[in-house]
């Protein structure tokens, strides 16, 4: 079976919470991520489905490589994370541009609709199991966060 890869974003504010979107038609909330476009740098890719998904335009020299870790059998993650503040995220004006056909009505409508920080003991009531492992076991916020510090960020 083929590995498929996906690189995303991890967004945590000054509170070490992680911006999650609502993946539409689903229970789940996610991280933006998304597959690389052929020859896309892979940091490039974390920025456009950020920018697609929530609507954010981010520098991508205030973002930190957290690297590459399996997400499920038939997946990888090659993350990268920065901080924003609270107060800089306006959670309802978030907008995704990325859309998909509807699985109910066949129209055309947004992959995410819905933001919300997330704090780490609150990713497993919204995350999919998948991405609620990996933030428990692999890659914690706090670790995320403290690598962000270092980096100054």
């Amino acid at each position: 079976m083929p590995i498929s890869l996906s690189c995303g974003l991890v967004l945590l504010n000054e509170d070490a919470e992680v911006l999650l979107a609502h993946a539409t038609e689903t229970r789940h909330w996610d991280i933006p991520k998304g597959a690389p476009d052929p020859g896309e740098a892979h940091r490039d890719t974390a920025l456009r489905e950020t920018r697609e998904e929530t609507g954010l335009v981010l520098d991508r020299y205030t973002l930190i490589e957290l690297g590459r870790f399996p997400y499920r059998r038939d997946k990888e993650l090659h993350l990268f994370a920065t901080r924003l503040r609270r107060a800089d995220v306006a959670l309802d004006s978030l907008t995704c541009t990325s859309m998909f056909n509807s699985y109910r009505t066949g129209k055309l409508i947004p992959e995410m609709d819905a933001y919300r920080w997330a704090s780490a003991d609150d990713v497993p009531q919204y995350a999919s199991q998948s991405l609620a492992k990996l933030f428990a076991q692999t890659l914690t916020l706090a670790s995320i966060d403290a690598r962000l510090r270092e980096a100054g960020l």
